[in-house]
């Protein structure tokens, strides 16, 4: 039976895809490494283009995060209209969208100008990965199939974030900062020329390709201020207007959801929820993304703040990492049978929440591979979930509501990533500002211990005005509260695995 997916005979005894169909498959895979490569590229370039087109701070931000914003609110908008106005046109006009966009981002010349193409590219972002997602629904009936296509799909993105840092490394070292843009523009013409060659087209039967633009603009209103709410947490703590922001987004999803259900077409299918098998995997989904998230997210500021490594060094001891997660999502499908789904979910999941505790109990004295080894072992009981979860999202559901299923699997995993790094980044600030007020070391002047109460690279910082043996000591002592403080982020991932591991043994059944 499929790894993830709520079999039926038919399922079973569907048709086998052929070479056009995995040839699609590396075709669809190519949006996705686009996708996760820009996650870490413009981070590596941010230095080179405040320099060169001198943004504000608030320019600054919305440069970083306004991709993000636009492709978490317009997710469940594409997935229905790629349902409706079918799948593969729907991805080669985002596809063209993406590589324009790409192009007017790579020459700007102002922050406006690039903050526009941003907001372009986000949109466009929007509409590859639920199409890609609900394609391979269609391409591969036969279950087991789907399940490794999907294994595929969702692998290409942990290979692009593990080469992103490398990739964007070497363009910027030959190129100005616009380059790291201009890597998408080739795949995405590719993606044109052989889509109507490789890809079906698919739309869901007796459809309207007239959207409700009501329903769009509350969808919207409810994705833009949550993780609006999520990432200003993140940045500046808890405050007032984060949480009146969630609160709204909150607010607006009630009037969303009672608008779906009064219409005879709506944007999303919320009926779907009330399916347990799709309601556990989205749930998965969400944990598991949450999971891995909030360690994942740390383990490059440990390497260069806590352990002295520099951002090259850093991305190439994250490669390793990847390619666990790489190695796992691969044999999930072949496991997730073998085992049962579920059964595979809850024993990964167990391994993964063991490590995590083990990563709990180191500190500044743990030898640096055997914290590499814990995050890694992590990460391979992680991954597994990913794959199976989105494979029992897309198997849940009839063929005509993949696309609508897709894009609310993706959302699960943008509120997972934005949940996950605020939640670490909560627990990163209590615990080191506390393990820091209770280590520092007598005589250290006010301002001092004030810098350092920001973090390693503020202590670092304010050490160069002090005496070099007190220098020493405040840096030292700024670098075992760090280090104490991504030791407690394994609890809160361990715990959050616990959660995973209950879900997965007490959902549904595979049959």
């Amino acid at each position: 039976m499929s790894a993830g997916t709520e079999e039926t005979t038919d399922e079973n005894a569907a048709p086998l895809a052929g070479r056009r169909e995995w040839c699609g498959l590396a075709l669809l895979a190519l949006p996705l490494l686009v996708l996760a490569l820009d996650v870490s590229v413009l981070y590596l370039a941010a230095p080179q283009l405040t320099a060169d087109l001198a943004p504000s701070a608030t320019q600054q931000l919305w440069i970083l995060d306004i991709y993000g914003f636009l492709i978490a609110g317009f997710l469940l908008t594409m997935g229905s209209l790629g349902d409706r106005i079918g799948r593969r046109r729907l991805l080669l006009v985002g596809g063209a969208a993406f590589a324009a966009a790409s192009v007017l981002a790579a020459f700007a010349s102002t922050a406006e100008l690039l903050i526009a193409a941003r907001a372009v590219l986000g949109v466009a972002g929007a509409t590859l990965m639920p199409s890609t997602l609900a394609l391979i629904s269609t391409m591969f009936r036969n279950a087991r199939q789907r399940s490794f296509a999907i294994a595929i799909w969702m692998t290409t993105f942990s290979a692009g974030v593990a080469a992103g840092p490398v990739i964007g490394g070497l363009v910027l070292e030959h190129f100005w900062w616009g380059a790291v843009f201009l890597l998408g523009v080739p795949v995405m013409l590719l993606l044109i020329a052989l889509g109507p060659v490789l890809l079906p087209e698919h739309r869901e039967p007796g459809a309207r390709s007239r959207i409700d633009l009501i329903s769009v603009a509350l969808s919207l209103a409810t994705m833009l201020p949550l993780v609006y709410g999520v990432k200003e947490t993140i940045a500046h703590g808890a405050g007032t207007v984060p949480a009146l922001a969630a609160l709204a987004g909150i607010g607006f999803g009630w009037v969303f959801v009672r608008r779906q259900r009064r219409m005879p077409d709506p944007l999303l299918d919320v009926t779907l929820f009330v399916r347990w098998r799709f309601v556990s995997a989205v749930s998965l989904m969400l944990l598991g993304t949450v999971a891995v998230n909030g360690l994942f997210f740390l383990v490059p500021q440990y390497l260069q703040l806590v352990r002295g490594e520099s951002a090259l060094h850093a991305g190439l001891l994250m490669v390793p990492i990847a390619v666990v997660s790489v190695i796992a999502s691969l044999l999930a499908p072949r496991l997730g049978r073998r085992f049962g789904a579920r059964g595979f979910l809850a024993g990964v999941g167990l391994i993964a929440l063991v490590s995590c505790l083990l990563v709990a109990t180191t500190d500044l004295g743990t030898g640096l591979p055997v914290v590499l080894a814990l995050v890694s072992i992590a990460v391979f009981g992680v991954a597994p979930v990913g794959v199976l979860s989105t494979d029992l999202v897309v198997g849940s559901v009839p063929p005509a509501r993949a696309g609508s299923a897709a894009a609310v699997s993706e959302t699960a995993g943008e509120l997972g990533v934005a949940v996950g790094v605020a939640v670490a980044g909560s627990v990163v600030t209590a615990v080191y500002g506390a393990s820091l007020a209770g280590a520092l070391p007598d005589g250290i002047p006010a301002h001092a211990a004030t810098a350092a109460g920001e973090g390693v690279a503020a202590a670092r910082s304010a050490a160069q005005s002090l005496p070099p043996e007190q220098a020493g000591q405040l840096v030292d002592v700024a670098r075992a509260a760090f280090a104490d403080a991504f030791a407690a982020t394994g609890l809160f991932s361990a715990a959050v695995l616990a959660v995973i591991v209950t879900l997965a043994l007490t959902g549904p059944r595979d049959r």
